[in-house]
């Protein structure tokens, strides 16, 4: 299990504390009544995809000795309303690798943990706590 715990700053903007000594700022626009002090959390969620993809891409073409030098990956969000409804992944990859290696790529990008949750592999339960008076 890890823990993440978002503690409000001012406003919409709140301090995220990840498990393992990490802090990150997210914050809404200010068109939205945010201060910008921070990516939005969708945001940050096509950021945790872009990152998870890169990762998983990596780990895979390392154990199989392929260079990758200059990959990058690029996630686009679309919406119809407040809820982010596409997400598209641009992965580039440097020209050295072979078609089959770039299919095999290709496959690989859609095992990334973060991709899998979005794609409905995760189950969201809401608690409450009431806090001692």
């Amino acid at each position: 299990m890890v823990r993440v715990v978002a503690r409000r700053r001012e406003g919409y903007t709140q301090d995220v504390e990840i498990e393992g000594g990490h802090t990150i700022v997210a914050d809404e626009p200010v068109e939205l009544g945010g201060n910008d002090a921070g990516p939005a959390p969708t945001r940050l969620l096509a950021a945790s995809l872009a990152a998870c993809t890169a990762t998983t891409i990596e780990m895979y073409a390392g154990r199989k000795g392929w260079p990758l030098e200059g990959i990058e990956v690029e996630v686009e969000m679309d919406y119809t309303g407040p809820v982010p409804d596409q997400f598209t992944v641009t992965v580039r990859l440097p020209k050295e690798l072979t078609e089959e290696q770039r299919e095999r790529i290709r496959v690989i990008a859609t095992k990334c943990p973060v991709h899998r949750a979005l794609s409905g592999g995760s189950q969201i339960e809401v608690r409450e706590e009431i806090e001692p008076v």
